[in-house]
């Protein structure tokens, strides 16, 4: 006799994957702010910044590697931050914790929304920058490996904060006030819209805390000279540190995800 598979975790949350990425497509409003916000950005502070920060970088070179970094957080950290709490109160998770999925597949299915919605935005903006604001990609295959691994990284280490910030607010409506200003500060501190050296060093040491701005310095050393590192607080790129950080981030997150993640409120 015949016995049906069962089917794996992670094909449970591929399939789970697809899923929310129908949901999202179906949010019209959600997927034009979310892939257009970051070019709103880059137009508005290109057109005021229109200066050269060194010779050979403009302001728009230096901002599109930020927007790229806060892209990751807000795609997959805020995001995810906001919208969990929200389908707790509806109940969402209730009834998907009276099937077979695992928590774990869940997860993966997150997480997979998270890249192919980053994948788009950052395509998006960079067409933007190169078509509207002079922005130049990298040539070295060096530096598009580095991209390449910061995407994938930073989308699994903004998912797994997300998922575990998620237990944070007391409720859907409130999520948006909890996990907002959170993301806004953040992004100050950490370069996505000012040259972090100029920041205060107070700030400066507040933001090494978190992997925002290691994002943000592993994207500049991509899309800026490597002539440019020595304008860094430490004189160079520090790729290898920022990859062992963004990591820890990432196992935190998820440790924290496993141990306090609640199908409902209960």
């Amino acid at each position: 006799m015949n016995q049906n598979k069962v089917p794996s975790a992670l094909t449970i949350g591929i399939a789970r994957g697809g899923l929310e990425i129908k949901q999202f497509m179906r949010q019209r409003e959600s997927v034009v702010f979310t892939l257009a916000f970051p070019i709103m950005l880059l137009a508005i502070f290109g057109s005021v910044f229109t200066n050269e920060l060194t010779d050979g970088v403009t302001f728009s070179q230096y901002f599109v590697a930020g927007m790229i970094a806060s892209g990751l957080v807000n795609t997959g950290f805020q995001q995810l931050a906001i919208m969990i709490p929200v389908e707790r109160d509806f109940g969402t998770l209730k009834r998907l914790r009276g099937t077979p999925m695992p928590a774990s597949s869940y997860f993966i299915g997150k997480a997979i929304v998270v890249f192919v919605t980053m994948a788009f935005q950052v395509f998006l903006l960079l067409i933007a920058g190169v078509l509207f604001f002079g922005v130049n990609l990298p040539t070295d295959p060096a530096k598009w490996f580095t991209f390449t691994w910061l995407i994938i990284l930073g989308s699994a280490a903004s998912t797994a904060l997300g998922i575990a910030f998620s237990v944070i607010p007391k409720s859907g409506r409130s999520a948006s006030a909890v996990v907002s200003p959170v993301v806004i500060i953040l992004q100050f501190f950490s370069g996505v819209f000012f040259v972090f050296t100029d920041l205060p060093a107070w700030m400066q040491q507040v933001a090494a805390i978190f992997p925002l701005k290691w994002m943000t310095q592993g994207m500049r050393s991509v899309f800026l000279p490597d002539s440019f590192a020595t304008a860094e607080v430490a004189g160079s790129w520090e790729t290898e540190k920022t990859f062992l950080i963004i990591l820890a981030w990432f196992i935190a997150g998820l440790v924290i995800s496993i141990r306090t993640f609640k199908w409902d409120r209960q």
